[in-house]
């Protein structure tokens, strides 16, 4: 079981939606956590949150369908507004409980993505920065914290077993993507198409963009091998 935490809807299939789909192929069971609602997440100026909200929900579910993933839970924070609070780390260890996951993938908790994206022909650097996403930085550091020590330990959120009769649970290892210093990847070349089919179904995102995206995220993903990685800093838990 692996179980995803990102901060909006689309976040879980730009981080980890090909080794979702190739690792449930494998037999994995794959779980998607969202912390926010995604109700900014918008260019269009004739949308309104009400109609959002539930749109981004739904996309969010039309994708992980496309991948194979089983399950997305949504907690439902304000989208730009996420802090690290008490009660949503509880939520994120209440979902490690319930699903006992062996693995979790999660944004960087750093501030800047020093490689971002590869270059294209024409540009001069070789990759391009860009800061990380207040709601990305902390969603990864309260998926940090809940996996270890909060999971593990019975006086942290002792009501999940007292009253709901969910056990502790040691997570054995953290995939954060979008890190600066990656040590694992996963050649999702077979699944590439799966992942732009997934998040071509935010379409409240791209619209009708998504074929310029396609092709402009096959030349930023391609390796100079010609084959498309997902790459991630893999933390090994000792216990």
């Amino acid at each position: 079981v692996a179980l995803v935490i990102a901060a909006h809807p689309d976040d879980p299939d730009f981080g980890a939606g090909g080794t979702a789909a190739l690792y449930t192929q494998d037999g994995w069971e794959f779980h998607y956590l969202v912390c926010t609602n995604g109700a900014r997440g918008t260019g269009d100026r004739e949308m309104t949150r009400e109609r959002l909200v539930p749109m981004r929900e739904q996309e969010q579910r039309n994708a992980a369908q496309e991948l194979g993933v089983t399950s997305c839970t949504f907690l439902g924070a304000e989208d730009g507004e996420l802090d690290y609070d008490r009660a949503i780390l509880g939520q994120i260890v209440r979902e490690i409980r319930r699903l006992q996951p062996y693995a979790v993938f999660t944004h960087t908790p750093e501030i800047v993505h020093r490689n971002f994206f590869r270059a294209v022909e024409g540009e001069e650097a070789e990759y391009m920065g860009a800061i990380n996403h207040r709601d990305h930085r902390i969603a990864g550091e309260l998926a940090t914290d809940a996996v270890y020590p909060t999971a593990r330990d019975h006086l942290n959120f002792p009501e999940h077993l007292s009253v709901e009769g969910l056990e502790t649970h040691n997570v054995h290892e953290v995939y954060f993507w979008g890190a600066n210093d990656t040590n694992f990847t996963v050649d999702i070349t077979d699944v590439l198409e799966t992942k732009l089919r997934a998040l071509a179904r935010h379409e409240s995102q791209f619209g009708d963009r998504m074929e310029e995206f396609g092709e402009m995220v096959r030349k930023r993903w391609k390796q100079d091998d010609g084959r498309y990685l997902e790459s991630f800093l893999r933390i090994v838990l000792p216990f």
